[in-house]
């Protein structure tokens, strides 16, 4: 495969930028970014005005346009592979997979991407897993399946993501190593604990000693302000994090308990920028940092992905 200038990636369900900011960081050009998300939508165009940012259902979107294009990527969503749903699979309404394939053959990409749950590896969804492998191999690609964990990438937070690499060239798809891991959540929210002066902000610092559970963002429906299930709050709670609900701003001097996070605060344990903006309210961003594929662990991949393209 030869390039005589950036590669150009078709993203799909961009949500709220975290791999469109791996690609881009990989040395990547977008051709166009599309969710059905207003709020995502706006998230994008916020920060990226140059982006061509779509707002559409990718079960109505034809890439008949934009044929030839480098890469598809999607972040599909997660809810049918989901262990925190049904798991329906094939049959879950909100399962895209059918919507993808339709789109890479229309866009006739070099490479193909999808990430999601680490439940679409489960040995229930073996036989659909081996449709979708048949499927594209009809259109000339090459499958790798990998689990990839976020921390080994340097994000402070345990998030472990399936992925499909699909190559038109047969070859060998070399995954990203582990890089040694992230930081804590100590190490990584300090600063912004302390902001506003909080006297326990160093103690709280030394007792969050370990990488965050997996945020939880929930579905569009469901869902609101917090950190996830009973399970997931008890291990917040072991990390000093009242996980119940998100604040609205750091702990002032006197606070005293367990502190709540801020969506600021969510959004660093994805590895955002900081200077990374959200759109609406404090539920719909949230929601979009929650079920954000981390912009360090895309870029690990986008960046083997680049070295296909050379």
């Amino acid at each position: 495969m030869r390039l005589k200038s950036a590669p150009k990636v078709l993203e799909l369900c961009a949500g709220a930028g975290g791999q469109a900011l791996g690609f881009e960081a990989a040395g990547f050009e977008h051709a166009i970014l599309v969710d059905y998300d207003a709020h995502a939508c706006a998230t994008l165009r916020m920060n990226r005005p140059y982006w061509n940012v779509l707002q559409a259902d990718i079960e109505r979107f034809s890439a008949g346009y934009w044929e030839g294009v480098d890469v598809v990527a999607a972040g599909l969503p997660c809810p049918p592979f989901s262990v925190a749903g049904r798991q329906l699979g094939s049959s879950d309404e909100r399962n895209l997979f059918p919507a993808f394939l339709r789109i890479v053959s229309e866009a006739k990409p070099q490479v193909a991407i999808v990430e999601n749950v680490r439940g679409l590896l489960e040995r229930r969804f073996s036989a659909y897993r081996e449709q979708i492998v048949g499927e594209l191999a009809a259109l000339g690609f090459t499958c790798h399946w990998k689990l990839l964990d976020a921390f080994d990438q340097g994000v402070p937070q345990r998030r472990a993501r399936s992925f499909l690499v699909a190559l038109r060239e047969s070859g060998v798809f070399r995954w990203p190593e582990a890089n040694g891991g992230g930081e804590t959540v100590g190490e990584a929210l300090y600063a912004s604990m302390a902001v506003n002066g909080w006297q326990g902000a160093e103690a709280w610092a030394r007792k969050a000693n370990r990488p965050a559970p997996t945020l939880v963002g929930g579905s569009h429906k469901h869902g609101g302000p917090d950190l996830g299930p009973t399970r997931a709050r008890r291990a917040w709670a072991e990390l000093g994090v009242d996980g119940l609900g998100l604040a609205d701003d750091a702990p002032g001097p006197s606070f005293q308990g367990l502190p709540r996070l801020t969506v600021e605060m969510t959004s660093k344990l994805q590895s955002f920028p900081n200077d990374w903006k959200l759109a609406g309210g404090k539920t719909r961003r949230y929601r979009q940092v929650g079920n954000a594929l981390p912009p360090k662990l895309a870029m690990a991949v986008a960046r083997r992905i680049r070295s296909c393209l050379a």
